[in-house]
């Protein structure tokens, strides 16, 4: 059973980069911006 698995899981490589030379590479989502707090004081110039 291991041997069907590794052969499955090389399937899978297989057929994902296909699709990435076929489609481009799958979309990855904007890293979501945090926020980050200044301490500015209005009378420093």
């Amino acid at each position: 059973m291991d041997y069907l698995e590794k052969v499955l899981e090389k399937l899978k490589e297989w057929a994902q980069k296909l699709i990435e030379k076929l489609l481009g590479p799958e979309a990855e989502p904007e890293p979501e911006l945090i926020p980050i707090p200044v301490n500015n004081p209005q009378g420093r110039r």
